[in-house]
């Protein structure tokens, strides 16, 4: 099992940015896919971005392309994602998630949010227009 922990949300203005943090502990991090989800009221869960197990392999949203970079330092067991050029449409709480199945998936990221089997509490990202 492994548990995450996020941090780095806040309030920013339209065009600014963020720098979104996750914490893993528990088992081996370079175990695990990693991916970044966000929820806004009255919306579902949604894929933003994902990482494979080396960081060699990620993968966006559409809505996120260009303007988010995820990154990952296994050997700090974090996940990072980078956030500019915001918009208030990005306002949601984001969540960091694990897909335990890496050794398996190998270099593929997957996008949905059911293959994730850890999940954070989350962090409220909002942008003001």
């Amino acid at each position: 099992q492994v548990q995450l922990v996020e941090s780095g949300g806040g309030l920013v203005q339209a065009g600014g940015s963020l720098r979104l943090s996750c914490a893993a502990s528990g088992r081996t991090f370079s175990n695990y896919a990693m991916g970044w989800f966000r929820q806004a009221p009255g919306k579902e869960r949604e894929f933003v971005a994902g990482i494979s197990w080396s960081g060699r392999s990620t993968s966006y949203a559409v809505s996120v392309k260009g303007r988010l970079s995820i990154s990952r330092d296994n050997a700090k067991n974090t996940v990072t994602l980078q956030m500019n050029s915001l918009k208030p449409e990005d306002t949601a709480v984001y969540y960091c998630a694990a897909d335990a199945r890496a050794l398996l998936l190998g270099e593929l990221v997957v996008t949905l949010a059911d293959n994730y089997d850890y999940w954070g509490q989350g962090t409220q990202v909002t942008v003001s227009s």
